[in-house]
């Protein structure tokens, strides 16, 4: 009987010292992940606290010393690090490099107002003109001090415009107005069509029906025009 309660009070006494023991790596747990999460909450508190554009200036600058420092290691072994970076970038990323850079020398902000469109074309036509200094040379010397001239000066009847040039701006309004006509999405009237609407809205409206419900009514339409429906 003693040894069984002896037992017993030393199997209580294991369960108890186990229980204090998963106790402790609970409190020990539950620390650990206190103090986790309040460094989880000061590192996001000072994300916070960044610019809206940090993550991109850091893999930049991340990106910036790669690049410096495999540029140096390629000059060390005598190597052209350009060319080298080169090869290791397949056709479709140097492609949208390629085009990246086009854009940005030349960026198509499209069109804002007619103001900033004329200095757009403006710019472009400036842009394809070359010089003759020759004639430039010898219209200074006809015209004399009017070549400059002034706000009193009359140009009319001293200058007389050469074909060639009267051609090339032609050619140019030509260019302009098939370039209008092919990005155009006016839709041309059909006259032999069915006339189902009211005025242009309610066409558009019936447009739409018939794009999107017209094979499920086609039927129903038909033997109503026959008038066979039931």
């Amino acid at each position: 009987m003693d040894n069984e309660n002896a037992n017993n009070e030393k199997s209580l006494a294991e369960k108890h010292a186990e229980r204090m023991k998963r106790l402790r790596e609970l409190h020990v747990k539950r620390n650990e992940a206190r103090q986790q999460n309040h460094k989880e909450v000061i590192e996001e508190d000072k994300r916070s606290k960044l610019p809206s554009n940090w993550e991109s200036r850091k893999r930049q600058a991340e990106w910036i010393v790669q690049d410096e420092a495999a540029r140096k290691a390629a000059q060390e072994k005598g190597e052209d690090y350009e060319r080298t970076k080169l090869l290791h970038i397949d056709a479709t990323e140097a492609e949208r490099i390629a085009r990246k850079k086009k854009n940005r020398k030349n960026p198509d902000p499209g069109f804002s107002d007619y103001e900033q469109a004329a200095i757009r074309q403006y710019n472009r036509l400036v842009k394809n003109i070359k010089p003759n200094m020759d004639s430039y040379d010898e219209t200074k010397e006809k015209l004399g001090p009017a070549f400059y001239g002034d706000r009193n000066t009359i140009l009319h009847g001293l200058h007389e415009d050469k074909k060639e040039a009267v051609d090339k701006m032609v050619e140019d309004l030509e260019k302009q107005i098939a370039k209008r006509e092919r990005y155009s999405r006016r839709r041309m009237h059909n006259d032999d069509a069915d006339i189902d609407y009211i005025n242009e809205r309610n066409a558009k409206f019936n447009q739409k029906l018939e794009r999107f419900y017209g094979e499920y009514t086609r039927e129903t339409k038909l033997n109503l025009e026959r008038g066979t429906a039931i």
